[in-house]
């Protein structure tokens, strides 16, 4: 992605200063285990698609190794479904931004395979979460002041 690439990784650097964003918006009236397993795909999804999101790993005081995090921290936010798809519809007109979804269909089936071929013949799904990533003028354009997830 153009921004991150001319970011760099600055992990020296207070999430608020940070010139990009990232955030997972979640369907607030969802149950928290499907809140959960959202969240987690989306992440997943951002790392494959942002791979320079993850920093460096590092070593506790005991030796104990310890896996590098998103560095550009990651704000999990509540909303209404509406308002989730909204979101959604709005950010995919942003080529600057990298956009992943999780449809409701995603948490229906049990195998990838059916998934893709359900989403294939869904003309307007139903969206449970979004996570966009990018320049943080257009992340906080479009999620406002949506609360934290509680």
């Amino acid at each position: 992605m153009s921004v991150l690439a001319e970011l760099g990784r600055r992990s020296d650097l207070p999430t608020k200063e940070l010139p990009v964003k990232w955030v997972i918006v979640l369907d607030r009236d969802l149950p928290r285990g499907l809140q959960a397993n959202a969240a987690a795909c989306l992440a997943a999804s951002v790392g494959v698609a942002v791979p320079a999101i993850v920093g460096s790993g590092g070593v506790d005081a005991s030796g104990l190794a310890h896996a590098g995090l998103p560095w550009t921290g990651c704000a999990v936010l509540a909303a209404p479904a509406a308002i989730v798809r909204r979101i959604r519809n709005d950010a995919a007109g942003e080529p600057d931004l990298v956009l992943s979804d999780m449809a409701d269909i995603a948490q229906r089936t049990n195998v990838y395979d059916d998934y893709l071929a359900a989403l294939a013949h869904t003309e307007e799904p139903s969206y449970l979460a979004v996570s966009l990533f990018g320049p943080r003028a257009a992340v906080e354009r479009l999620t406002g002041r949506l609360p934290l997830l509680r």
